[in-house]
């Protein structure tokens, strides 16, 4: 494979596309039984993001870069973004809007409007970057699932032996070149959107309710927002068939089958 190919996706299913872009740290195998729920229906392309898994080599574009890169790899489909594969897709419908029959956000965010609190976590991507560094992908892991917005996970749902396939260097370098506090923020832009868009998060996942309210707000009334009760920040790992439910009704009704 020629040093410029973007790694091809694992396809599953048969049907119309969906394009799954995963979190930070996590990889293409990382779906769980949502990808087993989706693929009754539709053909799903799982990509690594760039930085993870077979797309090291690819750890120094920036959140829109990434995005672009994996649209380039699919095509015209329906795409969906769990929180890091979520920034990077929104991105890219925003400069490929031809691209995208139809956009879920999955515990995603826009980016971060005011400079001070940007410049704050991009130090914090800065200082976890050397942290996973300094200790290894395996014990970054670790520390990484025991954040508070990982403790509902259920038991399984980690997928810690599918994150030590990453590299230290690909995920710091991830971080510094596509994490939040690099990200150009996107609230300015979301009214371009026209394509069907769905922002889901958990429930329990206060944040990210807040922000999917507001992505909702801000993007317009093609726009539809879903939270699902009892889950924090991963529902498609902790409820994976209420989750899936969400996405397959929002597909239904917004792609061709």
């Amino acid at each position: 494979m020629s040093p410029n190919t973007y790694p091809k996706p694992s396809v599953t299913g048969t049907g119309s596309r969906v394009v799954l872009l995963h979190g930070f740290a996590q990889n293409r195998n990382c779906w769980g039984p949502m990808l087993e729920e989706l693929s009754t229906a539709r053909q799903c392309w799982r990509f690594d993001a760039p930085g993870h898994g077979s797309a090291e080599q690819f750890a120094d574009l920036t959140c829109s870069q990434a995005g672009a890169k994996v649209l380039a790899s699919s095509g015209e489909a329906a795409y969906l973004g769990y929180s890091m594969g979520g920034r990077m897709l929104l991105a890219a419908a925003l400069d490929r809007p031809e691209s995208v029959r139809a956009l879920v956000l999955l515990s995603a965010t826009a980016g971060i409007s005011d400079h001070a609190e940007r410049a704050d976590r991009r130090a914090q991507d800065e200082q976890r970057a050397l942290r996973i560094s300094e200790i290894g992908v395996e014990s970054f892991v670790e520390e990484w699932l025991a954040m508070p917005m990982f403790q509902s996970l259920p038991a399984g749902a980690g997928f810690r032996e599918q994150r030590l396939e990453n590299t230290a260097q690909g995920l710091a370098a991830s971080l510094r070149n596509a994490g939040t506090g690099s990200m150009e923020p996107l609230w300015d832009r979301l009214g371009e959107l026209t394509m069907p868009v769905l922002c889901v998060a958990g429930g329990s996942d206060t944040s990210y309710v807040e922000r999917a309210h507001e992505m909702g707000e801000s993007i317009g009334s093609n726009c539809s927002v879903q939270i699902v009760a009892g889950v924090g920040h991963a529902p498609h790992l902790e409820a994976p068939e209420a989750t899936s439910s969400v996405v397959r009704r929002f597909l239904a009704r917004n792609t061709l089958d």
